[in-house]
């Protein structure tokens, strides 16, 4: 599902990874944890594709078989929006459109009809509970239910894998729980693979592997 190996970052003097290798097999829960600083974030990033390694290094990074290293930055997003799902700490939603057509999003991007996006897109909100708010805007949700918004989001394009960046950091303790058992839900139903960077200690405990990244390289 994805292979990295010797993935180094720098931001200007500072070496942020420092020679990453890691193997995640698809349907696997995979959590990230480490304290602050340790590179977990600029790795995510770059496995997701917003960001590059260092190109002077012989690196390697594939998704689904694809080698990432030499696509041109167009092909790169449309394999981004195709392939990786996102889901932050902050749910990023815009708080001008519904929760349905914030789900819509990313389907839109990948050109896919308005018909076809908006019954998958129910399809998934109803799957997360979210059935009677799909006409709601972002501030008239909990925080809870944004955060599940932005999982439908995430899921809309069937992405091979889904990367969550602190996904229950803002969430009250029962809303977190949730979310947690949502994602094991997910992959039990659909086969979906996670990687999580996470502080929550219960989250990195229930996963299938925890990565624990110190000083930009992974310990085991």
């Amino acid at each position: 599902m994805i292979i990295g190996k010797n993935i180094h970052k720098y931001y200007g003097d500072v070496e942020v990874l420092k020679g990453v290798d890691l193997h995640i097999k698809k349907g696997e829960i995979v959590a990230i944890v480490g304290p602050s600083g340790a590179g977990k974030t600029t790795l995510l990033q770059i496995l997701g594709t917003l960001d590059k390694p260092q190109k002077d290094q012989n690196y390697e990074l594939k998704l689904n078989n694809v080698s990432l290293k030499n696509l041109a930055d167009k092909k790169l997003s449309s394999f981004r929006n195709q392939h990786i799902g996102f889901i932050f700490q902050f749910h990023q939603l815009l708080p001008e459109f519904t929760a349905l057509e914030n789900v819509c999003i990313p389907a839109f991007i990948a050109k896919k009809t308005k018909q076809e996006t908006e019954t998958r897109a129910k399809e998934i909100l109803t799957f997360l509970g979210l059935s009677h708010r799909v006409s709601h805007k972002p501030n008239e949700l909990s925080g809870g239910e944004q955060q599940r918004v932005a999982v439908a989001r995430a899921l809309i394009n069937n992405p091979s894998v889904i990367l969550a960046d602190e996904p229950s950091g803002n969430l009250d303790t029962e809303s977190a729980k949730n979310l947690h058992e949502l994602f094991f839900k997910l992959r039990d139903e659909f086969g979906q693979t996670f990687v999580i960077i996470t502080h929550n200690e219960e989250l990195a405990n229930m996963a299938d592997r925890k990565l624990t990244m110190i000083d930009g390289k992974i310990i085991e």
